[in-house]
């Protein structure tokens, strides 16, 4: 019997009934589908997607009288062939779950229980309270007395829950109240990934796709458990491993990824920079680099100036009471042109590559080895099995996640597995390239839409109070190159800022008036406005109240108790959820007196995924529309609707009573009301005025086709840049494109180019013409992603349109590079142009075997946590924490915690260690145990286990426990959070806290409170 794929998912979601009947030799098609069409009779099918990791996963979701009755996977969706993990299949649970807010709640302050309230009442008490905080608290400049135009004393924390084009209205918003503290998800998880990606290679996303996973020959699993958090990514992996290629996991602890591998290589948590540089030793002492690539497309012939100097663990220009290098002592030589010296012989002692082999001849192997605790076996096994693809026919690519962020060294793990990448040739590339896998649906697109206080929209930098006019500011942030070579994509900047002013505050916006760049509030230079020193100030009762969307940080926060304690000091917030959690509920604690708690609080319910329109994009960068299936659960509203309500009732207290500057605010070109479809249009950019485009001519109004044909004019608007060629007047809205049509070479390495659409201009694989010779022809011609032929380029969009390096106008690969070359030696990051290893901010060693310098230098430690932070190798906690997730809960389980067979599966907080140290503390499996460190205790059930073992680290025996991140008090019989005792400081580049080691100790609990 012939079956469509679709098909067969509804045959075998008969379930229990058809595979018993399996087993006693009857043929189960029949029941299956009659239990299949019972399910779905008469059930309308909406596309979806799943609201957890970054694979964004499509899911189908059948609505019957209104209801939504079933959903499954998407057996057309590319990436998951219809697969769903463990939390995919528990969307139907989640969005009728009885737990779901459905109306809104408030609270009074000292109050002991929420009010019901109706959304007319709690919109008009809301703009109230922003409006009268922001008068209150406006500062229109700062202390030098320069222009700011700010609020401070309010803040807005934000999710990835968002769409794209919630967060578009959102950030609009909280850039016209003026609020600078503003942060959201993706700082706790993977902000480093877009500084170090970027210093790389010029950006700061996913260099590849999910697919792609499947084309590589070797494949580096560091950082990262991708088969329990990011399932649907394994399949690409074992899909590669089929075909031959060697898979390796280095981690602390065995898990399912460390089990489908060739091989599992344990490493003390904190150590990865050892590791990969021990690998660039490797790499160059044997030659194992590509070096037609590494000498044409990346800076290793670069000659760096006199004044950049490396010495035991410190690089020249450092200023120990700022904390800070002086950037400019890292610069390159330029000739009287103005263009950067090369050496292509790699003979001067100060080019790239010779800098390079001096920095990282430190890095031997015994070293190493007694730094992370892996033994010179397992070193050479993954460094010969990895570098093996530094050559044209091969291709290698790393995975990482969280693993590798959370760190005080995070952007430098990251920028360190780029250089080895760099080395062996395998960036734009099938089957190569870097892997960020991002922990939420949205990471990806909320962070291309700037939910963070240090960007505005498309990866333009916050302006600050040095910079009064848009010239300004534009000139300090648009880079310049004088080889005409490069084309340095970035020299567009004025575009696309001139473009997303006109966006938000339209015909207002004119070249006299500097576009409104005025209305844009300015950060002080050098200030961090993120979630440790949001929390610090609100702390210190600096802020007085703000805004947390799809957000939990009274549990994902470390050094919790702090947190909450600042949290219960607001005189007022505003929250929308899906569900109760520690931080919605937090004035009433275990512990905690709600009657104590002076802080208003307002619970807005919020729509889950499918009762809403809009478009993600997963980590590989696929921009992917889902349908509203039903209408939001009770009296909740997509989030959308709830920030265009909020700005317009602020709006219209402002039109009415006038109050502190409100120009940003009246000023702007705003929705009415919201719907995704307009402002995914906005998001794209019109024309202003009449425009002819070769050979068409647009009116004022229609869809600017491409970023390419943005100007800094005003004749063109775009919400995001990068954004800009996906929703098209000949095509329409590229996001909700289902076509799985490829051309031969296509199909080959899995392109899939007409399935959804693809930032920046649907390209799927970035860098793409580094893949080829200088010629055009493809290093791999049977994994070929490019190739120029006849004039044109084939295959894949090219990363930017120009011939090959060879062909007449052609241009070096690297477009979004100021000099057209991936970087090796990368000069803009806080903490050094080359990844140095530094001990994390706990350590079990009393000194750095590799240098002088214990820890990071510049790491972000807040004066009034100093106290909190354990000392090298203190004896009262010799232990070392590392935390994770796992495959039953996402992320801080707020949400997952409400689905019973999820909970069932995974109920409470536990401790994973070794049978080793349980011996050594008398501790059975199962026992409840207590977890300290200086900042405090948690209980957890002791996991004495075999996937954790000690290691020898400097001749001496360290100990590793495990705790996942998910639980929390506001389900009972769960535990509480893991932050209770991690430490609170931060990566140099970022502020990412050091979620992935700390110093601790356990006990045996005398007496059981918590679990």
């Amino acid at each position: 019997m012939g079956v469509t794929r679709r098909g067969f998912l509804k045959l075998t979601g008969a379930g229990a009934a058809g595979l018993a009947l399996a087993r006693f030799g009857i043929a189960p098609a029949p029941v299956a589908a009659y239990a299949a069409q019972l399910k779905i009779e008469g059930a309308k099918e909406f596309i979806s997607i799943c609201p957890f990791c970054s694979c964004g996963c499509n899911v189908l979701v059948h609505v019957r009288d209104g209801k939504i009755i079933s959903v499954e996977g998407d057996p057309d969706f590319p990436i998951s062939g219809g697969g769903l993990c463990a939390k995919g299949a528990s969307l139907l649970s989640l969005h009728t779950s009885p737990q779901r807010l459905t109306k809104p709640l408030y609270r009074a302050p000292g109050a002991t229980d929420w009010e019901e309230k109706d959304w007319d009442w709690m919109m008009e008490r809301v703009a109230r309270r922003i409006k009268d905080q922001r008068d209150k608290d406006f500062k229109a400049t700062n202390a030098e007395g320069k222009v700011v135009n700010r609020v401070e004393s309010m803040f807005h924390l934000g999710s990835s829950q968002v769409s794209n084009e919630e967060a578009a209205v959102l950030h609009q918003m909280v850039r016209a109240f003026g609020i600078v503290h503003f942060d959201h998800q993706a700082r706790i998880c993977h902000s480093p990934s877009v500084p170090a990606l970027a210093e790389c290679f010029g950006r700061g996303a996913m260099t590849n796709h999910y697919n792609d996973i499947g084309n590589a020959d070797a494949i580096l699993i560091m950082g990262s458990n991708c088969a329990e958090h990011h399932p649907m990514t394994f399949k690409w992996v074992i899909k590669a491993k089929e075909k031959g290629a060697v898979v390796m996991h280095v981690d602390p602890k065995f898990s399912r990824t460390s089990a489908r591998s060739h091989f599992h290589v344990p490493i003390r948590s904190g150590t990865d920079i050892a590791f990969l540089g021990g690998m660039i030793k490797y790499i160059l002492e044997n030659k194992k680099y590509f070096a037609e690539y590494m000498l044409e497309y990346t800076n290793a012939s670069f000659i760096v100036g006199e004044k950049y100097t490396f010495k035991d663990g410190m690089f020249s220009g450092f200023d120990p009471k700022k904390k800070k290098y002086d950037k400019s002592q890292w610069a390159f030589e330029k000739d009287s042109k103005g263009r950067v010296k090369r050496d292509r012989n790699l003979q001067h002692p100060r080019c790239v590559f010779n800098l390079l082999k001096e920095h990282y001849d430190r890095y031997d192997l015994d070293r190493v080895s007694q730094v992370t605790g892996v033994s010179k076996e397992n070193l050479l096994r993954v460094y010969e099995a990895y570098c093996a693809t530094g050559r044209p026919d091969k291709a290698g690519t790393i995975i990482y996640a969280l693993g590798w962020t959370q760190h005080s060294v995070g952007v430098q793990n990251i920028r360190l597995s780029g250089l080895v990448q760099q080395l062996l040739g395998n960036i734009g590339i099938a089957g190569g390239g870097i892997n960020a896998l991002r922990g939420e649906p949205n990471v990806q697109g909320t962070t291309d839409h700037a939910l963070l206080y240090g960007y505005l929209p498309g990866y333009h930098s916050t302006p600050t109070a040095n910079y009064q006019t848009l010239g300004d500011y534009l000139k300090a942030y648009t880079p310049v190159t004088n080889d005409p070579m490069s084309i340095n994509w970035w020299g567009n900047r004025p575009k696309y800022v001139v473009s997303l002013l006109k966006s938000w505050y339209g015909d207002n916006a004119t070249k006299e008036n500097d576009f409104c760049y005025s209305l844009v509030p300015k950060m002080d230079p050098g200030v961090d406005y993120s979630h440790l020193y949001i929390f610090d100030r609100m702390y210190k009762g600096e802020i007085k109240g703000g805004l947390c969307f799809g957000h939990n940080p009274c549990q994902s926060i470390p050094n919790i108790h702090k947190v909450r304690k600042a949290w219960d000091d607001l005189d007022w917030v505003v929250m929308g959820e899906v569900f109760h959690n520690e931080t919605t509920d937090n004035w009433r604690r275990p512990g905690i007196d709600p009657k104590t708690v002076k802080t208003e609080v307002f619970l807005l319910p919020s729509a889950y995924r499918a009762e809403k329109d809009g478009t993600i994009s997963n980590s590989g960068r696929w921009h992917m529309w889902h349908y509203k299936a039903a209408e939001p659960l009770g009296m909740s509203r997509n989030m959308g609707e709830m920030f265009v309500e909020i700005m317009n009732r602020v709006k219209a207290l402002y039109a009415k009573e006038g109050g502190a500057f409100p120009e940003p605010i009246l000023k702007a070109d705003y929705p009415e009301a919201f719907d995704a479809e307009a402002v995914a249009r906005r998001i794209n950019g019109v024309f202003t005025t009449e425009v002819t485009v070769g050979k068409k001519t647009y009116k004022r109004g229609q869809l600017v086709p491409g970023f390419p044909h943005l100007k800094d004019d005003g004749s063109t608007t775009s919400m995001n840049w990068l954004y800009c060629g996906g929703y098209t007047e000949e095509e329409g809205n590229l996001a909700k494109r289902r076509d799985l049509t490829q051309t031969p070479m296509q199909a080959r390495i899995g392109l899939y180019p007409g399935f959804a659409w693809a930032w920046p201009m649907n390209r799927r694989v970035l860098y793409n013409r580094a893949s080829v010779d200088k010629n055009g022809k493809p290093f791999n011609p049977d994994k070929t992603v490019i190739a120029w032929q006849d004039g044109k380029w084939i295959g894949d969009v090219p990363d930017g349109g120009y011939p090959p390096m060879a062909q007449e106008g052609g241009k070096y690969p690297f477009i979004m590079t100021t000099e057209g070359h991936s970087q090796l030696f990368g000069p803009g990051r806080e903490d050094g142009p080359f990844p140095e290893h530094y001990e994390p901010a706990e350590t079990p060693l009393t000194k750095n075997p590799f240098s002088g310098q214990m820890h990071n230098p510049c790491m972000k430690v807040i004066e009034s946590d100093v106290d909190k932070l354990a000392a090298h190798g203190d004896p009262r906690f010799p232990i070392v924490l590392t935390t994770y997730s796992l495959t039953e809960h996402w992320c801080s389980g707020s949400e997952t915690r409400n689905a019973p067979p999820l909970l069932e599966a995974e109920p409470q907080q536990y401790v994973e260690m070794s049978h080793e140290l349980a011996k050594e503390k008398g501790i059975q499996n199962g026992d409840v145990v207590i977890v300290e460190s200086l900042r405090g205790k948690t209980e957890a059930v002791a996991m004495v286990t075999v996937r954790i073992r000690p290691f020898n680290v400097m001749g001496k025996t360290t100990h590793l426990v495990g705790m996942p991140f998910c639980f929390g008090w506001s389900k009972p019989k769960c535990g509480d959070s893991t932050n209770r005792v991690t430490v609170s400081i931060g990566d140099p580049n970022t502020t990412i806290p050091e979620y992935k080691a700390c110093l601790v100790n356990l006990y045996k609990a005398e007496k059981v409170t918590e679990l």
